[in-house]
């Protein structure tokens, strides 16, 4: 992901709790004429823009044959367009104190733009974030040295436990899913424009779109940028929807070699979906499990009675089907397989258990007390935005939200967790520790 920092010359936090927080968020939802989707919140309280456009184009979307075109695909987007050289772009972005973001997942790719509100600026960088998305010219020297880069990149990460365990847990834990794809330097080298400019035809379509827009800009401004956006885009079908995600028939453990000081630990199952019935139920008892830093079960069990590892966490990431919900832990090569039992043993008596009345109000405490700090800016809101509009999420979905999490109880904790996460089926992969093979 691209780092998003302040407007060149503006420093500023972009309040917007005590107004909008508190009233809730009026997000405005419509279509253009060529089929894209577009969520609009209007803000008059700083002169800026920001817009984000997101497409089915996540590196899910990727041939089995040569993972990383999705990834290559976006990145050269910004490095030319319209006959505009990488440093053209850069040059002229900074000329108007402007600036390009955005990033790639599995499902999904975008690209942001932040601007100046006043004609001048903004007409400018709408003119240059529109050559990206309509008219990469994905160059062959920058093609061939972005692979280069690429391939570095890839060696290099191949050596670290974090990455071989990474990669390791995605491939045991999905299989021949496409979250399970995994970026090889021989596969990369494969890549051709051709395949790079395939894939932007295909995924980068009007019909796929979501157009994500907040700031200083009536509605009627916000349709003619939107439509300016989607009018010039390929003209594919939005792209059908990705595979189901199967569960494991059995467990799996992997032990990889390796002389890293420290054992580096996944494991996991498929968790659950975006929009999923049970999403407030597991993201409360995650935040108790595991998700709460030193507040949670997993860091009080095995971390501070025990002094097993250096960290301990477990988190779920709802993707378009099944993401997955991993443990993850550090710890002393020689203490790896009492560490492991340990937080399978939290794991199994969370699960048979369920979490007490105090651990709840605890938990609903936090994570409503923290919430203003997830749309307190533009560029966070722009985030949920285009969150909401490739999910399907409801409009309603940020002014709810406290609302679910305050419903949620100890019985539908327990009861989500016992029907979803199946402990004794989990994929489990340890890099490093004394034990080399199981």
């Amino acid at each position: 992901m691209f780092t998003k920092s302040l407007i060149r010359g503006f420093v500023f936090v972009c309040l917007l709790v005590s107004a909008q927080a508190q009233a809730g968020l009026k997000i405005q939802q419509w279509q253009t004429s060529n089929g894209s989707s577009v969520y609009f919140v209007e803000n008059h309280d700083l002169p800026i823009i920001d817009i984000s456009t997101a497409f089915y184009a996540g590196s899910a979307r990727d041939d089995a044959a040569k993972p990383g075109v999705a990834a290559i695909t976006r990145h050269l987007m910004t490095l030319g367009a319209a006959g505009l050289s990488e440093e053209k772009i850069s040059q002229q972005m900074a000329d108007i104190g402007a600036q390009l973001g955005g990033g790639i997942d599995d499902d999904k790719s975008s690209l942001s733009l932040r601007t100046l509100s006043s004609a001048l600026e903004r007409d400018k960088a709408l003119a240059l974030y529109m050559k990206i998305l309509q008219k990469p010219d994905f160059p062959e020297d920058v093609l061939a040295r972005e692979k280069s880069r690429v391939i570095a990149g890839l060696k290099e990460a191949a050596t670290q436990p974090e990455t071989i365990a990474d990669k390791a847990y995605s491939k045991a834990l999905f299989g021949s899913h496409p979250y399970g794809f995994n970026t090889e330097p021989a596969q990369v080298e494969k890549v051709d424009r051709y395949d790079v400019e395939k894939f932007y035809r295909l995924h980068y379509g009007a019909k796929g779109a979501v157009i994500a827009l907040i700031g200083d800009m009536s509605r009627a401004q916000a349709e003619q940028i939107a439509n300016q956006i989607s009018v010039d885009l390929p003209k594919a079908d939005k792209p059908a929807p990705l595979p189901a995600v199967a569960y494991p028939a059995a467990p799996s453990e992997q032990r990889i070699a390796h002389p890293a000081t420290q054992a580096h630990i996944l494991l996991g199952y498929p968790g659950m979906k975006r929009g999923d019935v049970d999403y407030y139920s597991l993201y409360v008892g995650n935040y108790i499990l595991g998700g709460g830093g030193f507040v949670s079960r997993l860091t009080e069990e095995v971390r501070e009675k025990r002094g097993l590892v250096y960290s301990v966490y477990s988190y779920f990431m709802p993707m378009a089907e099944l993401g997955q919900f991993q443990i993850g832990l550090q710890t002393k090569r020689d203490q790896a397989d009492a560490a492991l039992g340990l937080v399978r043993e939290t794991l199994d008596k969370f699960i048979k258990d369920g979490v007490t009345e105090a651990e709840l109000k605890s938990a609903k405490q936090n994570i409503v007390g923290g919430f203003p700090m997830r749309i307190d800016s533009n560029g966070k809101i722009l985030d949920y935005l285009s969150l909401i509009g490739f999910y399907q999420l409801p409009l309603t979905y940020l002014d709810d939200f406290n609302q679910n999490i305050s419903k949620v109880t100890t019985a539908q904790i327990k009861d989500a967790f016992s029907r979803r996460i199946n402990p004794n089926n989990m994929v489990t992969v340890v890099v490093g520790g004394d034990t080399e093979g199981k």
